[in-house]
């Protein structure tokens, strides 16, 4: 698996970040830099948001613009370039939704991930057969081929946990997740195992938020949010039908932050937890 020093996403990120600084330490506008290099604004304003790639030769035009030192300089043309090499999950092509690769690459740097899901278990501890179920569950005209390739995905993106540099991971899960008999009771049975032993990990925390806390500020919907190490900034994740959503903004990635901290102090503790999905588990074998 990639990790944060070698993952072209994360890489793309810094290198966005980088140059947005520089040009807002000359005191630059994003029209005034564009017309310099005789570019349309919007191509720049795509470069510093990292929703394009950046040639070398284009860091480079922007570094002239800039005056930046030859120290300086050749380290963000080595960003450049790492920023360009291909992340483990392209391979897998047209199965990948265009907004979920941008999180893949996110997930394969993190150093802490915060989950609240309130439909089905969590990609990163889901089992084979889970995972396959709620493919043909969600994607009712996807072809068997697509299928397995993203259960392919989800099962390489899992060794990220047991990895050497694995993130530290916090997930809260809705009692509805639990309880929803997904891919009928043996599969279901055996997801919720899969869940037990996923917890013995020393980086994996799970809590199970029951139906009896009633309202609670998640009521609209699942988030991931990730942080990382030691200075980018984190990120909250949001996945609906039509698309994705990324939040970057200082401001509302602390409101999911406390809205994290509401759920993890709402939901039920690491031990009761566990026993709910224990009980829930031996109410399948009946």
């Amino acid at each position: 698996m990639a990790n944060e020093t070698r993952s072209p996403t994360v890489r793309r990120r810094q290198l966005a970040g980088a140059l947005r600084e520089l040009r807002e330490e000359r005191e630059l506008s994003i029209e005034q830099v564009a017309d310099q290099l005789d570019w349309h604004p919007t191509k720049l304003s795509r470069f510093e948001t990292a929703r394009r790639a950046i040639q070398p030769s284009d860091v480079r035009a922007l570094l002239d613009v800039y005056q930046v030192d030859q120290a300086d300089r050749d380290a963000l043309l080595v960003l450049a370039r790492e920023a360009r090499q291909r992340d483990w999950w392209q391979a897998y092509g047209q199965a990948i939704p265009e907004g979920f690769k941008v999180y893949l690459g996110l997930e394969a740097a993190v150093s802490s991930l915060y989950i609240y899901e309130s439909e089905f278990i969590p990609g990163l501890v889901q089992t084979e057969d889970y995972i396959r179920a709620v493919h043909r569950a969600t994607l009712v005209d996807a072809p068997d081929r697509d299928i397995e390739q993203r259960v392919t995905v989800r099962l390489t993106r899992q060794k990220l946990l047991t990895s050497k540099e694995a993130p530290k991971l916090w997930l809260v899960v809705n009692e509805a997740v639990i309880r929803r008999v997904v891919g009928g009771p043996d599969v279901m049975r055996a997801q919720l195992e899969r869940l037990l032993e996923v917890t013995r990990l020393p980086n994996v925390t799970l809590q199970v938020l029951p139906f009896a806390a009633g309202a609670h500020p998640a009521m609209d919907g699942a988030f991931h949010m990730l942080r990382f190490e030691p200075t980018d900034p984190s990120v909250v994740y949001i996945e609906y039908h039509a698309g994705t959503l990324y939040l970057e903004k200082a401001q509302e990635v602390e409101q999911y932050a406390q809205k994290f901290d509401h759920l993890r102090a709402t939901a039920l503790s690491v031990g009761d937890s566990r026993a709910l999905i224990e009980q829930v588990a031996r109410d399948l074998h009946q």
